[in-house]
């Protein structure tokens, strides 16, 4: 690009702890939040007694708090595999995966969703050799096909390797490193692989143990969330949950929705939450972003659909910053054109996508979004042209 830079050096402590810093900064901002909002915080464990009841142990020993409307928002944590204890030091979450003190030679991820490509691909550019094992024969399951597909190869030209359809049975760490045994999904013959470090990444659960559910008569359904209705009320009158304890993606975005709309409900509002159009984004690089039904869905559901696709690389924003990879997928209903969802990957797909998730919350057809005058050059002008490819109408390829 006519500039020339001499060899970049990395340098993780201080990589680490600019991380760190920022965090520190976004969660002080929290604190100030709830002083500025006159909320009262108290650091420690609480778990809840009875209705309307909640015993809370600090450092200073036991507290109760009583209140008409309890509301469970205590997230979720990585799930782990049989066989397999993590250390995070050689064996890690994502959160050890994100305080490594130096980069792997070699990582292997058990997970291809989407914190495990997430942490492959951040590895994988600052150096490590990154293999992806994954027990069902595709990356980001539930995602649309044709944008799983060709993020894989992205990711393979990216230098990270993939082993699809192979089930990790055990992991045993020794001076030297990680041994991990491999079974192939549909049966067949045994392997060893090794690593410097694993992540473990093939999932999240509830975090419900320990806050006085069975002492209030609250089941779990049977993937261990909390069962709510409509107003996000629980079994308990007086007991309400949101986010990762209760069902839906565990996304942080769906999460503050959860919270905002049951505050409302508990304040006598009309509180609701569009659970069709929540964004999901894989922050990787390129960005995987996604709204709305698959073509898989669709084509499952009986639903005749059409289908418009805009390639990045015929974008001229796109190629300008060296961005060519991707594109813009449309699907919209063949009778009355209404988006049914809309696929992303690409340069800054995550910001892209909220775009179309404005307009499929309004019920936009597809001939809407063509008609949007679009600024010259974007990446967003890649949206208008996958919706005029809907009818076979995009300009610009």
């Amino acid at each position: 690009m006519g500039i020339s830079l001499g060899k970049p050096k990395l340098n993780l402590g201080a990589m680490m702890e600019a991380k760190d810093k920022i965090v520190s900064g976004l969660t002080g901002g929290i604190d100030h939040l709830f002083r500025k909002n006159g909320i009262t915080r108290i650091e420690g464990t609480g778990r809840i007694t009875a209705p309307g009841s909640v015993v809370v142990t600090t450092a200073k020993g036991e507290e109760t708090l009583t209140s008409d409307h309890i509301l469970i928002a205590t997230g979720s944590e990585a799930t782990g595999l049989k066989g397999i204890t993590i250390d995070e030091k050689q064996i890690v979450s994502s959160t050890g995966a994100l305080a490594l003190t130096k980069v792997p030679k070699r990582l292997v991820v058990i997970g291809a969703g989407y914190i495990g490509l997430e942490m492959a691909t951040v590895w994988r550019r600052l150096g490590a050799e990154v293999e992806v094992v994954e027990y069902l024969p595709r990356i980001l399951p539930g995602m649309d096909q044709e944008i799983a597909t060709k993020f894989k190869t992205i990711l393979e030209k990216d230098g990270i390797s993939f082993r699809l359809g192979a089930a990790v049975t055990s992991a045993k760490t020794n001076k030297s490193g990680v041994v991990l045994d491999l079974e192939p999904a549909g049966g067949g013959d045994a392997e060893k692989i090794t690593a410097d470090t694993v992540l473990v990444a093939v999932g999240r659960k509830a975090n419900t143990d320990g806050l006085g559910l069975d002492a209030i008569g609250l089941e779990l359904d049977e993937r261990g969330r909390i069962p709510v209705d409509e107003d996000f009320e629980t079994a308990i009158p007086g007991v309400y949950a949101i986010g990762d304890v209760i069902a839906g993606p565990m996304l942080a975005h769906k999460a503050e929705e959860d919270g905002v709309a049951a505050v409302e409900i508990m304040a006598g509002m009309a509180g609701h939450v569009d659970y069709d159009h929540v964004p999901g984004i894989v922050y990787t690089a390129p960005e995987v972003a996604t709204i709305g039904k698959t073509e898989e869905q669709l084509k499952d559901a009986g639903i005749s659909y059409k289908k418009g696709v805009f390639p990045f690389l015929a974008n001229s924003r796109a190629r300008a910053v060296g961005h060519g990879d991707g594109f813009v997928k449309i699907l919209a209903d063949s009778t009355t054109d209404r988006v049914l969802g809309v696929h992303i990957i690409g340069h800054e797909a995550g910001t892209i996508i909220h775009e179309c998730a404005t307009a499929m919350v309004f019920g936009a057809s597809s001939e809407d979004i063509a008609r949007t005058c679009h600024g010259h050059p974007t990446l967003n002008e890649a949206v208008k042209e996958a919706a005029l490819a809907v009818d076979g109408r995009a300009i610009h390829i």
